[in-house]
């Protein structure tokens, strides 16, 4: 399993940015995807996540301002962020999703992980 992450960069703050992740090595349609991020000195935190029936996930720092879609024709996983603020900034990464959902809860579960990617926002 490989994931081709691209996409982050430095941007201002209110800026949007759209990460890709190309996954390979795997039968990517029928793969639970997620996005994840790591900020410096904090522990991990799911961003996104998209079923491969559809259903998307979000956090609730995210809600509203990020969209996670998919080409399954292309194997790759987007991230659509808008009204980026400065406690973005982070490295990005895309993930399997091993996790379930209980009551309508997203509960996500890492499986095979990229690289990463890092986004900046500042002025």
């Amino acid at each position: 399993v490989q994931f081709v992450e691209s996409g982050g960069d430095w941007v201002q703050p209110g800026g949007s940015q759209r990460l890709s992740c190309q996954g390979s090595g795997f039968v990517f349609s029928t793969s639970d995807m997620a996005w994840a991020r790591q900020i410096p000195g904090r522990g991990l935190e799911w961003v996104a996540g998209h079923k491969s029936d559809g259903r998307t996930y979000y956090s609730e720092s995210v809600k509203g301002r990020f969209t996670i879609s998919r080409d399954n024709a292309k194997n790759t996983l987007y991230l659509q962020m808008t009204g980026l603020k400065p406690e973005d900034t982070a490295v990005y990464y895309c993930a399997t999703d091993f996790g379930y959902v209980g009551r309508g809860v997203w509960h996500p579960c890492g499986g095979s992980w990229g690289r990463g990617t890092q986004v900046n926002v500042s002025l």
